[in-house]
């Protein structure tokens, strides 16, 4: 795939002077009032769009700023690109995020290329299937406090956007008809809007599929391995995102998977830390224990540390881990053998890789590490 190709894939993000949409250009019509149309790399179909929050370049526009902004938080201290930073993919680099009134979140934050495509949007909520929805936490919930907009204060923190002279334009242009467009309702839904135009597509293993260059002996070996039955990387990273959660607007998932990959097993009872025990803190199904959502492995090599808990910081030591079959936690209060979890998906006991395996793996996955998505001006703070 072509740099041309990508900036125009990214370009509804821009505001101000530049173009905001993939389609022709008029002389005279403001960028940010031109009609929506994907423009994307092979592979991708459009995704699914909720029908109350069609997409319009105005609304990324402002989706983008309010992205940004840290007057979202209710101390005014953090915006969502706080925990998802474009120079680390999307994610805060962090083993476990911070809110923005220092409360330590039990999970790694999750990067957010090609977002729009997933068909589940946390690390183990089988319900939660939109953009919209999903916001709600991160914006009003409680354990943990992140943005930490309550009750108290929710108003307050409306008010700094209903107040401001240069956003007034930007939510009447994005939602042009309402009578008072500044509303939660609305902040959400541009947001999500922004969100679905992250899209990275133009790795160095993208072009290489597309005939643009050669890989190494090396990167070539780990492929091989990436999407071969010794290494079966591709059993749970096999979609056009690197993850097995993949759904567009004609093909959505009924049924997203999650997997145990045995990081646990503490006291040889199948058990995973609380509150951090997958799925099955939803479900209370017990082999629902220590089920996650198989991560995106796009840009793997910007996101580390990795896992659920950002427990492993390395790639090598990601392998290690698969390699082995899991974890054995030797002391300590999660002490056990998560090699032997009962719950644990038979497909990572399967894995059989050598040093040199896990050199050419690694050398892989750094070609999916896309630079220009983690650089484009278009997606940084307006």
């Amino acid at each position: 795939m072509t740099t041309a190709l990508v900036a125009a894939l990214v370009l509804p993000a821009c505001g101000g002077g530049g173009s905001s949409s993939s389609g022709a250009t008029s002389e005279t019509t403001p960028p940010e009032t031109e009609a929506w149309q994907w423009n994307l790399p092979a592979g991708f179909n459009p995704p699914d769009v909720p029908a109350d929050n069609p997409m319009s370049a105005a609304k990324v526009a402002l989706g983008r700023a309010l992205f940004h902004d840290v007057r979202l938080s209710g101390n005014a201290t953090q915006s969502c690109a706080s925990c998802h930073t474009q120079e680390s993919a999307f994610t805060d680099s962090r083993a476990l995020s911070r809110g923005s009134t220092g409360e330590v979140h039990p999970r790694n934050s999750q990067p957010l290329a090609n977002v729009a495509w997933n068909s589940t949007l946390t690390w183990a909520n089988p319900n939660e299937r939109t953009l919209e929805h999903q916001m709600l936490t991160p914006i009003f919930g409680t354990n943990p406090v992140e943005l930490g907009v309550n009750d108290t204060n929710r108003a307050e923190v409306l008010a700094r956007f209903q107040s401001d002279a240069n956003y007034a334009p930007r939510f009447k242009a994005a939602f042009a008809g309402q009578a008072n467009p500044v509303s939660w309702d609305n902040i959400i839904k541009a947001i999500a809007s922004f969100e679905r135009t992250l899209i990275s597509a133009d790795s160095r293993y993208d072009r290489q599929v597309a005939g643009q260059l050669t890989f190494n002996e090396q990167e070539a070996r780990g492929m091989k391995l990436f999407f071969g039955d010794q290494a079966r990387c591709s059993q749970c990273h096999g979609s056009p995102n690197f993850n097995d959660q993949f759904s567009t607007a004609t093909s959505i998932q009924s049924s997203p998977a999650f997997h145990n990959t045995g990081l646990f097993n503490i006291g040889g009872t199948g058990a995973y830390p609380e509150p951090n025990r997958g799925v099955f803190e939803i479900t209370k199904i017990a082999s629902d224990m220590g089920k996650f959502r198989a991560a995106s492995l796009r840009n793997v090599d910007l996101t580390a540390p990795y896992m659920h808990d950002g427990s492993i910081g390395t790639l090598e030591a990601v392998l290690d881990f698969y390699a082995a079959g899991g974890r054995d936690v030797g002391n300590g209060l999660y002490a056990g053998d998560g090699r032997l979890n009962p719950y644990k998906d038979p497909l990572v006991s399967q894995i059989q890789l050598n040093e040199q395996d896990k050199a050419d793996l690694v050398a892989f996955l750094k070609t999916l590490t896309d630079t220009g998505f983690v650089t484009n001006a278009a997606l940084s703070a307006p």
